[in-house]
């Protein structure tokens, strides 16, 4: 199950508290202080992992507690530190504090690391107080309490090229096509509910990744059919292709209206680099050929016509699509 959001609570452990402690040997009954200082609390670390695709995880635990460090010793011995805690999301995850909303950080490298909350230092015990003018100090501190945070976790998929379109403008087809990634298929709206990523290979050593992002409707950028949990996954991508099905009554308008909902969601989604994909030319009649030959839009849309069934237009299109990402 894909789940791109979720609410964790972290806690980082206190620090162990300093001790009030004597010497006390065989042949020194009245020894001096020698009560340690406290062990560090744990710290909490958030790390980025590449091979983590959902936050579905965090549906199940919650929260992420650190231990105590330990308290001092006698004869100066310094109280054990407690261990870390290595909370793993996917790369691409955003995290926000979620009393204020601030982003505090961006998890778009993989074993990117970020220390959210750091473990309290261990108190100070006697020993420490110790001076010419007081040789037997009874005093010692507590060790610092830790960090507490309720986090908002918001996963964005990172990819090269985002494919956007209309639902069942072929989009799940293509990925399947030019890459090893496996969508649920079929000839009706809305077969893709997920967005998916997909590894394409194009010549030797040469790849980039596209995201399959479920269809887009009119309204989309308000939240009608989810709009909103699928348009922010494209925020990250560096380029887009718009998948416009070749037998729609109206192409420009469709591009128009796919464009709309990037800018209202996103005013500098409409300014990524782009390209515009005709698709499905296999169920294509001679009067649809006809109209595409008259299509037209802006030079800075470069458009392929294509068809995943037959693989027309499929190289020039991957070619085309690796010079995007690789600008």
């Amino acid at each position: 199950m894909f789940i791109d959001s979720a609410k964790i609570f972290v806690k980082s452990g206190k620090g162990g508290d300093g001790i009030i402690h004597w010497r006390r040997e065989k042949f020194i009954p009245k020894g001096g202080p020698d009560g340690g200082n406290g062990g560090r609390g744990g710290d909490v670390i958030i790390r980025a992992d590449k091979q983590l695709n959902t936050l579905l995880d965090f549906r199940y635990k919650k929260k992420f507690i650190a231990k105590d460090g330990n308290l001092g010793e006698g004869s100066n011995k310094e109280g054990r530190s407690a261990e870390h805690i290595i909370v793993k999301v996917p790369t691409g995850t955003l995290i926000r504090n979620a009393e204020t909303g601030k982003v505090v950080a961006d998890m778009t490298e993989h074993d990117q690391e970020f220390l959210i909350a750091k473990g309290g230092r261990g108190g100070k015990g006697n020993w420490v107080f110790r001076s010419s003018t007081n040789q037997a100090p009874r005093v010692c501190t507590p060790g610092d309490p830790g960090e507490e945070y309720w986090l908002e976790l918001e996963l964005k998929l990172l990819a090269d090229i985002g494919l956007v379109g209309f639902p069942n403008a072929g989009k799940s087809t293509l990925i399947s096509v030019i890459s090893a990634a496996k969508p649920k298929i079929a000839d009706y709206p809305f077969t893709t509910l997920t967005p998916s990523l997909g590894m394409v290979y194009f010549q030797e050593e040469k790849s980039f990744v596209v995201a399959d992002i479920p269809g887009l409707i009119e309204g989309a950028h308000a939240g009608k059919g989810l709009g909103i949990q699928f348009l922010k996954h494209i925020e990250r991508t560096k380029a887009l292709a718009y998948l416009i099905d070749c037998t729609s009554e109206d192409i420009k308008n469709d591009f128009k209206v796919l464009q709309k909902e990037l800018k209202e969601f996103n005013p500098d989604l409409p300014k990524k680099k782009s390209l515009i994909v005709i698709t499905k030319l296999d169920v294509a009649t001679d009067e649809i050929k006809k109209s595409l030959k008259k299509l037209s839009f802006p030079k800075k849309y470069p458009v392929f016509k294509i068809s995943s069934a037959t693989n027309e237009g499929i190289s020039d299109l991957v070619e085309a699509m690796w010079k995007m990402a690789k600008a």
